[in-house]
């Protein structure tokens, strides 16, 4: 236990109100003290901050060079974009895995409107409305929303393995037909398609090719996205057209109005059942369709776009010995199984589940989590305890919390059977990438990723359905402005 000394030291430093008592302060071995780092001069400051982040240092080496300058995982910045879309680009940065986590915890932050961070896209993008994603739990509608997306996860379950086996052996397919013709092969045209059929089928049981999307449903999907969140990405233009561009003011909605339309009818039309349901729930079939397209096409097809690359990458760079491993182990279990795939089929192998757990620990699809303090908090760092402000923005970068050496043994590197095994299961409550620990399950009370299951289980299939194809493979992998690009080089078709 500390020292009494210490304890009556901190007390004279902390301005005790109801929300931070002295007894809080005791429960730490840690010491007290104020939160480093700083603003810079208004507006300048925000402006260099972001020039940093996206083109100076880059994202990584942003946070890198304030945790060295400062000596802290828990720091004060500007996070982008900035003037003139962002109001207020002041955060209370959170870069480790021990502070990470209050970010989850709603009766300490709030969430309302801080889905993309310090700025919120225009609800013209999203018919009006204030879609589930921007909703903290306590507002009214959050319950019934969230409740209508758990609704349409259980309604589609039948459907999930065979349209995943049906739209990814297409995929496969054309792959394989690019190798033979081209040499190679880039995964994300194939793989958005795949992603986007197959989301459609499985929850809607409708196929947008065989409607009036064709098969534009992705770049329609990809524009709008972009629409959202260009405030917070790059896409490789020169640098002060770019910023320009993309940074300092909203691309304007009415540009992406007719694409939106597309969508939207298309899910009006093939959600029938759903929207039945929603009414039923006492939400407006309008209000509940651009949730299920916001869901599906942000959230659902936003994810499988940019994780399946990211375990293709980690899985292909980590050579033929984990691949052939990998093929062992999923067609063992399959042919155990009466060579059927069933859910507790996939229960029984223990390195694939291994792989994907590591895949979006080391590269988690969601990068970045916000919420603002509901009252004065305290929070621990590995080294000190920091007082928050009630009203301040809190910002984590997720990447820094599940790389965290002070959690993860060889926290930088591809381990695959990390979490294999008693000890390796342990490691599970901090694999963060679905806005909450991976050993808790989503409720209408709170923010976790509601298709947190649906996710897991899909990545899961990816790996399954590939290893039950192909023994191994080689890949080239590349920048992209989320994710990454991975390029297919070669494919050895399973031999056994």
């Amino acid at each position: 236990m500390a020292s009494s000394a210490t304890l009556s030291s901190r007390r004279a430093n902390v301005r005790v109100k109801p929300s931070v008592t002295v007894s809080e302060l005791e429960k730490s071995e840690l010491p007290l003290k104020s939160i480093p780092g700083d603003y810079g001069l208004p507006f300048i400051g925000a402006i260099k901050d972001r020039l940093d982040y996206f083109y100076n240092q880059g994202r990584d080496e942003f946070f890198k060079f304030k945790v060295q300058k400062y000596q802290s995982t828990v720091l004060r910045t500007n996070m982008p974009p900035g003037p003139f879309i962002s109001s207020n680009p002041k955060v209370v940065a959170l870069l480790d895995g021990k502070s990470f986590p209050v970010l989850f915890d709603v009766s300490k932050v709030e969430k309302k409107d801080l889905f993309t961070g310090t700025y919120m896209s225009s609800t013209n993008l999203t018919g009006g409305y204030r879609i589930l994603s921007y909703l903290d739990p306590s507002e009214p509608k959050h319950a019934k929303l969230k409740q209508l997306l758990f609704f349409l996860l259980k309604s589609s379950r039948d459907r999930v393995l065979p349209e995943f086996k049906a739209c990814y052996t297409e995929l496969f397919k054309t792959v394989e037909y690019e190798l033979a013709e081209k040499g190679k092969c880039s995964f994300q045209t194939p793989s958005e398609q795949a992603a986007f059929n197959f989301l459609a089928r499985a929850f809607f049981d409708a196929n947008p090719v065989d409607s009036k999307l064709g098969t534009d449903g992705p770049s329609l999907a990809n524009k709008w996205v972009l629409f959202q969140l260009g405030p917070i990405f790059t896409l490789g233009l020169p640098k002060y057209i770019e910023d320009l561009l993309l940074h300092t003011f909203p691309l304007p909605s009415f540009l992406v109005k007719k694409d939106y339309k597309k969508l939207y009818d298309f899910f009006y039309e093939s959600a029938g059942l759903v929207l039945d349901e929603a009414e039923k729930m006492g939400i407006s079939r309008d209000e509940a369709c651009h949730n299920l397209v916001f869901a599906t096409c942000f959230n659902s097809f936003g994810g499988v776009k940019v994780f399946f690359p990211i375990m293709l990458k980690w899985i292909g760079l980590a050579g033929k010995n984990l691949h052939l491993s990998l093929a062992k182990e999923i067609r063992s279990v399959i042919k155990s199984n009466g060579g059927e795939l069933s859910l507790s089929a996939m229960e029984q192998m223990p390195l694939m589940k291994s792989v994907v757990y590591e895949s979006f620990r080391i590269d988690p699809p969601v990068q970045f989590q916000y919420g603002k303090a509901k009252k004065d908090l305290l929070i621990e760092s590995h080294q000190a305890v920091y007082e928050v402000k009630e009203g301040e923005m809190l910002f984590g970068y997720q990447p820094f919390a599940t790389k965290d050496p002070n959690i993860f043994e060889r926290a930088e590197e591809f381990v695959p059977d990390r979490f294999m095994g008693v000890d390796g299961e342990k490691l599970l409550k901090y694999v963060l990438w679905s806005n909450g620990s991976e050993t808790e399950h989503p409720t209408v009370a709170d923010k976790q990723c509601a298709g947190k299951d649906f996710v897991m289980l899909v990545s899961r299939l990816f790996v399954v359905e590939f290893f039950r194809r192909y023994d191994t493979f080689t890949v080239e992998v590349g920048p992209a402005p989320v994710g990454v690009a991975v390029t297919i080089t070669s494919l050895k078709a399973a031999s056994f």
